[in-house]
């Protein structure tokens, strides 16, 4: 696999089993280039290491007075110069290679897995702790699997080298065949606790990641309340926190490397006095002692890789013990059976809760627990959090069909859409049916403002569709980038669409337009709206109340709005105490003279309704 080939067309099924076992599944689907790694490796590093050789035989040529061996030492010290100049341009593209094909890997396996979870991922894992595997983790964890190979040069070279001492000269040959050894191992005892320390340091910075994401997307928010500052003190502890834990961390490996530098330093001593020893008896020649003491100097080079190696694993075995962790989270029951691809038709009904959305119907959704609402309209599109009866789309269940199939079937958009950064066009580009166009989905969202907008904040854009959108919509309000959301779903045209709560942050009046415009262009299709805002509820077709995990209630709104008292108290944001005082919007509508209850004006005015919510609060009044 050659960069210019990605990404994957398969990336493979990781063994998520460990991070070491994560580690070794990806050493080994990227042999090849591991191979080539070694071998450019080898070339290298036997040529740097056979340097001392051929300045010891040219000491011994000059001291002989060999012109011969002389000239043929030169020759032989030129081709290792050009071999080491070829072999490290290689062995650098070879790694560097392998470095981005394995975090490419690790990438994709993650985007496949974050599209297969859906809006489950980030409830299992913090968003903050995403973002740290997707980044700072691929590329530790690319760093290991690529510096296997350059590790795997050098441990042979430093082989062959102490074996070529043995051979060329025994009496120090020994002597550093046994320090050598002693000198990659002499720092192992202090690998667990450097270790640990990286973990502690890579715990603290996903915690600091985590509140900087949040922070961000609740700007406005945080804004809007003042707390700035409060959340600007949180980071900066969590800040330093990282900085405290990346300073211990560097101390250690600190340590580390003062070893690596001290121990041969030790072994070359040893090397020249005892040298020194042996060439004063005549045992040795200058030109050996040269050869034994230069041998040892060129392999404090290879050496270090027995530190890069040991830091590596340190870093990347928590990374990839991560990363393995996300790509082993399975949906609570995962779509994938044997039924057939083309996706089924008719009603939704979900068992757990007796929710039932008829056919080419728009059904409307209360449900006085935001958070149950979420969940539930994840289980309506296969995405369920736990596990409980499959949902059933024409009597088929959603959990028996390809994930594929399923996802074109039913398309769920939640209460927070990510818009990606982009043009328009770009944010339109999604698998559609083609019966409903672009401008028709923008318009029913009721988007012109929107349209203006971007091409007001665009320098170079004329036409809205070429106009650039930033990171998540930043530069939108929440109620433009709910209709941008809202229109990009519309434009998808599923057979069944649910919309959790998709114009919360839109004044009333845009919110009536884009309830009858949804209605026109999705006849004919079943539509499932999560709301509470009356201005949807009196245009769907049925509504459902679902109180504590059960459909409790079904009707039209303003027959729910007479008839069930747990309907009124969430349409309405009646409380308890206001229900029993006889106080809540409702009651103020329908109340006697003298009671207290605040003029139909005053509640029109703090509901910020339009015509239809005026019609309605009349009609109650006059029945009550």
């Amino acid at each position: 696999m050659q960069i210019q080939d990605l990404p994957y067309p398969d990336p493979g099924v990781p063994d998520v089993r460990s991070g070491p076992r994560f580690l070794w599944w990806l050493g080994r689907n990227q042999l090849g280039g591991q191979l080539k790694a070694l071998a450019w490796g080898l070339l290298h590093f036997v040529a740097v290491s056979a340097q001392p050789f051929c300045v010891g035989f040219a000491i011994e040529a000059v001291v002989d007075r060999s012109g011969t061996r002389l000239a043929l030492t030169g020759g032989v010290m030129a081709l290792c110069g050009a071999a080491t100049a070829i072999g490290d341009t290689f062995l650098h593209r070879a790694a560097v290679t392998n470095w981005i094909t394995a975090a490419a890997r690790v990438q994709q396996l993650l985007a496949r897995k974050a599209a297969h979870l859906g809006s489950a991922l980030t409830r299992r894992v913090a968003a903050g702790e995403v973002v740290a595997v997707s980044t700072g983790d691929v590329e530790k964890i690319g760093w290991f699997v690529e510096a296997v190979s350059r590790f795997t040069a050098a441990a042979i070279t430093v082989l062959l080298v102490c074996v070529g001492l043995v051979v060329y000269q025994p009496a120090l040959g020994i002597v550093v065949a046994v320090g050598l050894p002693a000198l990659a191992l002499a720092v192992l005892p202090l690998l667990p606790r450097a270790t640990q320390r990286a973990d502690h340091q890579r715990e603290k910075a996903g915690r600091a990641t985590e509140l900087a994401s949040d922070t961000v997307a609740g700007l406005r928010v945080l804004r809007g309340i003042g707390g700035e500052e409060l959340f600007l003190e949180r980071y900066r502890s969590a800040s330093q926190e990282v900085r405290h834990a990346a300073v211990r961390s560097a101390r250690m490996w600190s340590l580390i490397s003062a070893i690596q530098v001290l121990m041969p330093g030790l072994l070359l001593i040893a090397v020249v006095v005892y040298g020194v020893h042996l060439a004063r008896e005549g045992r040795i020649s200058v030109g050996e002692l040269v050869t034994v003491y230069s041998s040892v100097m060129v392999l404090t080079y290879p050496l270090r890789h027995f530190e890069e190696i040991a830091m590596a694993y340190s870093f990347s075995r928590p990374s990839a013990t991560r990363a393995a962790g996300v790509l082993s989270l399975e949906r609570a029951k995962d779509i994938g059976g044997s039924r057939p691809s083309d996706a089924p038709s008719g009603d939704l009904y979900d068992p757990a809760t007796g929710l039932l959305a008829p056919a080419s119907q728009l059904t409307a959704v209360v449900c006085g627990d935001p958070d149950a609402a979420g969940r539930l309209a994840e289980r309506l599109g296969g995405h369920p959090s736990e596990n409980g009866p499959s949902v059933l789309l024409g009597g088929v269940p959603l959990d028996e069909l390809p994930l594929g199939s399923a996802r074109s079937a039913v398309l769920v958009q939640d209460k927070d859409p990510v818009l990606l950064s982009g043009s328009l066009r770009d944010l339109l580009d999604v698998p559609a049916s083609g019966a409903i166009d672009t401008q028709a989905a923008l318009a029913a969202a009721q988007c012109g403002d929107v349209l203006d907008a971007l091409v007001q904040g665009s320098f170079d854009a004329d036409d809205p569709m070429d106009a650039r959108i930033t990171e998540r919509g930043r530069s939108l309000s929440g109620g433009q980038r709910q209709r941008l959301a809202l229109a990009r779903s519309l434009y998808t045209d599923p057979e069944v669409l649910v919309l959790d709560e998709p114009t919360s942050a839109v004044d009333s009046h845009t919110e009536a337009r884009i309830a009858e415009s949804m209605r026109d262009l999705r006849e004919g299709r079943t539509t499932v709206v999560f709301t509470s805002s009356p201005l949807l509820l009196d245009r769907a077709d049925r509504v459902v109340l679902v109180h504590e995990g059960e459909a409790v209630a079904i009707g039209a709104h303003r027959e729910l709005l007479h008839s069930e008292p747990r309907y009124r108290a969430v349409v309405t944001r009646e409380t308890d105490e206001e229900a029993a005082r006889g106080t809540g919007p409702v009651s103020v509508v329908g109340g006697a003279p003298g009671t207290g209850q605040a003029p139909l004006n005053d509640v029109l005015k703090n509901l910020e309704a339009d015509e239809l919510a005026r019609d309605e609060l009349e009609e109650i009044e006059e029945t009550a």
